[in-house]
């Protein structure tokens, strides 16, 4: 109740973006302090056998993790773990370093319990993240994957894969993100050609290594039923690991805020149906062929156990982290248990 009354109507009276970058200093600082670490794994922190999840050959300590978008460019991996999640999703990563679109381009719908982000992959590119990862002390870290703005569709693939080769040593498994509506033509990658082959470029990879690392795919909620049976068999094709349901939406629909026409993807309680439905549709039709990561619209312990009930091996937070605070990902694993 503490953020909720008191820390978020102080943190949402000034820019969004602005707070993000104070928060994660903020966040950082405090964890320099003696004992403060403590502090906040005893307060947030569920540590019990029974939320172990194996999935792909990875072994998560709990099934809540943060979701890509939040920390992009792995400067706060570790101190975020702190807060309770069983893993952290960095990124989206490109190749080169980008600044993203212009500026205000992060909008909180209040009265919907939503953000509007057109970020477009704002990040310091793959050396600098590499360089960070390399410090992690024990934190389960998936690697989310995308183009450079300028790099056409036609050979998109060149940076996808170099940011899988560069990224295989410092990651746990990797997301495919062809799904972002903030970077021009790059939903384009969806279509069932040309994810094939992105896909199926990346597995070769994959073969070619050691200790293969599992690979996911990224799926935007605007997919059609059809779209997302194209998808079903694109992951039997290529034998991908599992599918992460679902990014951002285009949908403008029923919202109440006043930048509702805002461009870019919509997250949060207007994404909490939607997201389901396509998890259930996955699933279900599938025949629960391969695990599914659900994301999108989660506010709640029991919106959580809805994804879960649909057909979500594991889960993820980024809006509802940011409008219901840390303690949600106690609420969670706390319901598991029960």
């Amino acid at each position: 109740m503490l953020y909720k009354n008191l820390i978020r109507p102080i943190l949402f009276s000034f820019d969004p973006e602005e707070v993000h970058y104070f928060t994660f200093s903020m966040v950082r600082n405090i964890s320099k302090i003696p004992l403060a670490t403590n502090v906040i794994k005893g307060l947030f922190q569920v540590n019990d056998k029974r939320l172990e999840r194996e999935l792909f050959g990875l072994k998560f300590p709990n099934p809540v993790g943060l979701a890509a978008g939040f920390d992009k460019d792995a400067k706060l991996y570790q101190e975020l773990s702190n807060f309770g999640f069983g893993f952290i999703e960095i990124g989206t990563i490109t190749p080169k370093p980008q600044p993203g679109n212009p500026k205000k381009r992060l909008f909180r719908l209040k009265e919907d319990s939503g953000i509007i982000n057109r970020m477009g992959f704002n990040n310091g590119g793959l050396v600098e993240a590499v360089e960070r990862l390399k410090k992690n002390k024990g934190v389960l870290i998936g690697g989310n994957i995308g183009k450079n703005k300028v790099t056409p569709n036609e050979v998109a693939v060149n940076d996808y894969v170099i940011c899988f080769n560069g990224l295989f040593d410092h990651v746990d498994y990797f997301v495919v993100n062809v799904s972002s509506p903030n970077t021009p033509n790059l939903r384009a990658l969806q279509d069932k050609e040309p994810l094939t082959a992105l896909l199926q470029t990346l597995q070769n990879l994959n073969a070619e290594k050691a200790n293969r690392k599992p690979i996911l795919l990224k799926i935007a909620p605007d997919l059609s039923d059809d779209q997302l049976l194209d998808i079903i068999d694109i992951v039997k094709e290529t034998k991908i690991d599992g599918v992460i349901a679902t990014n951002t939406t285009i949908s403008r629909e029923g919202l109440q805020s006043e930048n509702k026409k805002e461009m870019g993807g919509l997250s949060g309680k207007p994404l909490t149906k939607r997201s389901t439905e396509v998890i259930r549709f996955l699933s279900e039709k599938s025949n629960k062929a391969f695990p599914i990561i659900g994301v999108g619209g989660i506010h709640s312990a029991n919106d959580a156990l809805e994804k879960i009930e649909a057909g979500a091996d594991l889960v993820q937070l980024y809006t509802g982290f940011v409008y219901e605070g840390p303690k949600l990902v106690k609420d969670i694993n706390k319901a598991l248990l029960q």
